[in-house]
């Protein structure tokens, strides 16, 4: 038996190594045989802390959503459109400084939710911090809160920062002969459309 594996950190470092083989070669080379290889432990050390793959799959996802909620929440509470603006100055940037746990949030089939509850709480919990922020924005311009209007508002606003932070992460910009004005504006614009579609004004200069 290794020092490793004697180790209270076998779990934390199958952890790491399972994330390293993710960025080097894909989710789908993911697999505690090749965890377990590369860490230079015996192929069932693994299996001690993550009963699958999947497992260890949903602790990286639980881990990715969990620091992306944080760095959300981070931003004001106040009701306003500036609120929202900041919330999605944050999406984006999270995207764009955090390329890994975005893919593996927004680009990757996850683990059956029903079997990994902790996980899927982590993802919630990003969803509900945009929910609440426009219905703090509602409840401060007087009008009713309902249900399915947040929800919407909330997939709408989602759907556009998601396609903007996608877009920045391929090669497709390189192939519209953007001007420099238009790409570093892309965001404050479509926070601006935005705000025109939810009835705020949103400051392009934040």
């Amino acid at each position: 038996m290794t020092r490793l594996e004697k180790s209270s950190n076998l779990r934390e470092a199958c952890i790491q190594e399972a994330l390293a083989i993710i960025e080097s070669e894909g989710v789908e080379s993911l697999s505690l045989r090749e965890v377990s290889r590369r860490l230079g432990v015996s192929h069932q050390s693994p299996y001690k802390h993550f009963p699958s793959r999947d497992h260890i799959l949903a602790e990286i996802v639980r881990r990715a959503f969990e620091s992306f909620a944080h760095f959300l929440d981070e931003q004001s509470h106040q009701g306003t459109g500036d609120e929202l603006a900041q919330m999605g100055r944050a999406y984006v940037q999270y995207a764009l400084t955090h390329p890994l746990q975005y893919r593996l949030m927004f680009g990757t089939p996850l683990p059956d939710p029903t079997e990994h509850p902790v996980m899927m709480a982590s993802a919630r919990h990003a969803f509900t911090l945009l929910r609440d922020g426009i219905a703090r924005m509602r409840l401060a311009r007087g009008e009713r809160v309902s249900s399915d209007a947040v929800d919407q508002d909330a997939l709408f606003i989602w759907a556009a920062l998601h396609g903007l932070a996608s877009i920045h992460q391929t090669h497709a910009l390189h192939t519209l002969s953007l001007s420099d004005d238009v790409l570093q504006g892309a965001l404050d614009h479509t926070l601006y459309r935005i705000g025109i579609g939810l009835g705020v004004s949103v400051d392009r200069s934040s």
